[in-house]
């Protein structure tokens, strides 16, 4: 390609213990960012790697013209982290991410990532596998998809995306700290395009933790807020049927001395114990929405529509 593109492109990609993939994977992406861009940066995160992934990484250097970086974390701290710390080292104004070296998707999908952000006005564009994830991935992505609020995009398993200068402002501006980022994208209210191919995922959740899921629903969906106040729900409803069953008993002239009123007061405690629970739930969620979703409203694009006048001219 003789007339190469002018924007300038970072790469970021994540590394732990890669050595049997890292080099083949830096050979095709430099390729790629040589023939497709005139200017362009590849920033490596080593998260602890104890194996010769780093010493590929600059073996690889060694014939490269453009840039490249490698961020070394004081310690290992998981896919999330360490991608927010390349984020905040990439200058370009298109960002790809990789999660992982891994090579199971189509290389024409590079290209195709620019070509649609371009094309089509899309500030994010995601390679996605059209195959299903394991059990736990479709269990994680089924839950948040459900309880996210309409209009997001739904999340699922992806190998690599590619995101403008205006995407990652976005989500910056939302949060400093991204505890998740595919779902800070999903809901930044910028386009988001697909491209799928054939096969499934593979790692789609390596490195997260239990905790970040959890994390994650509880700041970017309502499942905190539903599961417990279904279980304030439920416990108010055993609370009544035992106050029903106190009364029958009390009614009933078969009441031992002390214990209707014991069970009276103490269901009646409960009864409003949990209905400040749901109260308290309630406003607490409010307080997560205000906290760390600072952003008030959000905007995929302006259009200016021409006047007369600029017909006339």
């Amino acid at each position: 390609m003789t007339n190469k593109e002018s924007n300038f492109v970072s790469a970021v990609v994540y590394l732990h213990n890669e050595q049997q993939r890292v080099g083949a994977f830096l050979a095709r992406l430099g390729e790629f960012l040589s023939g497709r861009f005139s200017r362009y940066e590849i920033i490596c995160v080593d998260d602890g790697c104890t194996d010769g992934t780093v010493d590929l990484v600059r073996g690889f250097c060694a014939g490269q013209a453009a840039p490249v970086t490698v961020i070394h974390m004081s310690l290992r701290q998981g896919p999330e982290l360490c991608m927010n710390a390349g984020l905040d080292m990439a200058i370009g104004d298109f960002v790809y991410e990789f999660d992982s070296a891994s090579l199971a998707w189509p290389e024409h999908l590079l290209g195709e990532a620019y070509d649609m952000a371009l094309g089509q006005n899309r500030d994010i564009v995601a390679a996605a596998p059209a195959g299903s994830a394991r059990l736990t991935s479709r269990l994680f992505y089924g839950v948040f998809n459900r309880c996210a609020p309409a209009g997001v995009h739904p999340l699922r398993s992806e190998a690599f995306r590619l995101l403008s200068r205006r995407a990652i402002n976005r989500v910056h501006a939302v949060s400093s700290h991204l505890p998740y980022r595919k779902a800070a994208y999903a809901f930044s209210g910028l386009g988001y395009g697909v491209l799928e191919y054939p096969g499934k995922a593979v790692d789609s959740l390596q490195g997260r933790r239990f905790g970040q899921a959890v994390d994650s629903l509880v700041l970017y969906t309502d499942a905190g807020y539903r599961i417990s106040l279904s279980i304030a729900v439920a416990m108010l409803l055993l609370t009544l049927a035992e106050l029903v069953y106190t009364l029958v008993v009390y009614l009933g002239g078969r009441p031992v001395d002390g214990w209707t009123t014991t069970m009276l007061v103490l269901t009646v405690g409960f009864f409003g114990l949990f209905c400040i629970l749901a109260i308290v739930i309630k406003y607490l969620s409010l307080l997560t929405e205000l906290v760390f979703k600072q952003q008030k409203y959000l905007v995929e694009g302006v259009e200016k529509l021409p006047t007369c006048a600029d017909r006339a001219d």
